[in-house]
This record gives C-alpha cells, sequence and structure tokens, in this order.
C-alpha cells in the first residue's frame, strides 16, 4: 500500500508537487509521476513551445528526461511490446506517446484495443495515422489521441510523395481541413510534418489541437525531432529539417575500428603464441603433472 500513498520512487506527494510531477494512474492501473498530463499540455497551449523528441533506446529516452526534454513518443509494436516498455520504463517521469503502425488496426474496434495495449503498458496517450473514424472510436474510449497531418509519410502517395505540402492554397486548406476533422475526432494534438512554417503559426491558431511541428517550422506548440537527429546517429545525407547536435556515428565508426583492431591484434597473439601469457594462466603445483602422467599412463 506504500507505494499508493507515496508514488513512483516513494517519493511523497508534497515532494512531487515541489518538483512540478504529477501523481497518476495509468490506464493499467499502474501509479507513477508525470512531468505533464493532457490537461496540462492543453493548458499551456499558447503560452510556450514545448520540446519533444522519440528515442529509440532506454539509454536515449532515460538522457532526454534527464536533460528535460518536455515530451516524447515511442514507437510501440504490440506484438513485440518489450522494447518499447523499456523505453517507458527508462523515462518514467516524462509524458510519452506510443507511436503506432498505421497499419496495426484495420478497423475502430482493433484501434481502441491496440490504443488500450499501448496505454496498459504505460504510455499516456497514442500517437497514430489513423482516419478520424477510428480516433473517434478511441477517443470515446477515453484514449488520449495524437493525430498526424501534412505530410504522412505512409500515405505519401496521395500527397505526391515524400516532399513539402501546403504551398498551394488548395494544399494548405486541406492540411487545416484535415487537423479540423481530427479535431472534431477528438484527438487532442496532431503531429504537423513539413509544411509551410508561416501555415502552421495560422493553423495553430485557429485549432484547439495542440500541434507538434516537424519540419514545419517555429509554429506550432510543440517542437519535435528524433533523437538520431539529435544525436547524430547516422551519417549524412540528412534530412533539411533536421539539426545534429552532436556526431555520435563518428563516435561509433571509431568504436567500430577500434572492435576490429582489437580482434586483429587478438589474432596475431594467438598465432605467434603470445597470448595467453605467463600471467594469464593457472600454474600446477610442483608435482600434479608427474602425478598425473604416471596414473593416467598405467591406463
Amino acid at each position: 500500500m506504500a507505494s499508493h500513498a507515496t508514488g513512483d520512487g516513494g517519493i511523497p506527494p508534497r515532494d512531487a508537487a515541489q518538483r512540478g510531477l504529477k501523481r497518476v494512474m495509468t490506464a493499467g492501473g499502474a501509479y507513477g509521476l508525470r512531468n505533464f498530463t493532457v490537461k496540462d499540455l492543453r493548458d499551456i497551449k499558447g503560452t510556450r513551445v514545448l520540446t519533444e523528441t522519440l528515442p529509440f533506446s532506454p539509454e536515449e529516452a532515460a538522457a532526454a528526461e534527464e536533460a528535460g526534454i518536455d515530451t516524447m513518443k515511442c514507437r510501440f509494436d504490440s506484438s513485440n511490446p518489450g522494447p518499447a516498455i523499456a523505453i517507458r520504463q527508462a523515462a518514467p517521469k516524462t509524458f510519452m506517446a506510443a507511436s503506432v503502425p498505421l497499419v496495426a488496426a484495420a478497423t475502430a474496434d482493433e484501434a481502441v484495443r491496440l490504443g488500450y495495449e499501448a496505454m496498459k503498458a504505460g504510455f499516456d496517450a497514442v500517437m497514430c495515422q489513423w482516419s478520424p473514424r477510428f480516433i473517434e472510436a478511441a477517443a470515446e474510449a477515453g484514449i488520449p489521441v495524437q493525430g498526424h497531418a501534412g505530410l504522412v509519410p505512409r500515405r505519401s502517395t496521395w500527397t505526391g510523395g515524400l516532399r513539402a505540402v501546403g504551398k498551394t492554397i488548395d494544399e494548405a486548406l486541406w492540411v487545416h481541413e484535415q487537423i479540423k476533422r481530427l479535431e472534431s475526432a477528438g484527438a487532442y494534438a496532431v503531429e504537423v510534418e513539413v509544411i509551410p512554417e508561416a501555415l502552421l503559426a495560422e493553423i495553430t491558431k485557429r485549432t484547439t489541437l495542440l500541434t507538434s511541428s516537424i519540419g514545419a517550422g517555429s509554429g506550432g506548440d510543440i517542437q519535435f525531432l528524433f533523437a538520431d537527429d539529435i544525436l547524430g546517429n547516422n551519417p549524412p545525407p540528412y534530412p533539411r529539417h533536421t539539426r545534429q547536435y552532436r556526431q555520435l556515428h563518428e563516435m561509433k565508426a571509431a568504436m567500430q575500428r577500434e572492435r576490429v583492431a582489437a580482434f586483429r591484434e587478438y589474432i596475431a597473439d594467438v598465432r605467434a603464441g603470445v597470448f595467453p601469457g605467463p600471467e594469464h594462466v593457472v600454474k600446477a603445483p610442483d608435482g600434479l603433472i608427474d602425478a598425473f602422467i604416471a596414473r593416467a599412463d598405467r591406463g
């Protein structure tokens, strides 16, 4: 019962409040602490820009939380939820949405079930590319849903491929209409990808949804960038809208060169009879080998 009284990590309610954390219960029935709830995020809209990332490992999630990132997303595969759960647990106090695959739900009922699975795993919301009908069903079931508008990569055939969307009046109005449909369906937020910055700024004023900008400039409520891009996990070329704050791929390449060199040196030492040396082996006590030979050879 103590965990029920104090919340996550045994932090008393008063101390949690002083740290700016909210006591919550997940859809799975677990008590915890979060930096934000959905209500908090909606109340912040229009007052300041939040930061958001999507980590690909527990180490990245833990680093983002320690650095003070506001919100996160995490790719969630219901057929293999272990990696996502590990990331969720690595950043237990940060509001985190489960990003679910487009093709994981073929009906509204499946969307609700998938959303419940993600919430049961400890996530605070679901990020999806579902139709408004699916989002409406999930929202009605009490699942906070973030939709996707603008360039939706897995639906890019409808908008002419992987390119900026909203650079004509017809496309700009279409993006706005899509976002208003998500709003009417009951979403709390929308990821808006690769549309003109000024267009997102105007749309953000005209929707109650929190707008999460990726490649859409500074006109949204949330600025979103993948951890891979922030950390420079991969070599160039980079998408235009990204910035690399580190070049970890160079460190990884250097580590790989060191691995290869170490294996080569090991192989060379074994072939030259240098390894193992006297310091690496167990010496037999005096007389043991002579006694062994005498006994063994008697057969």
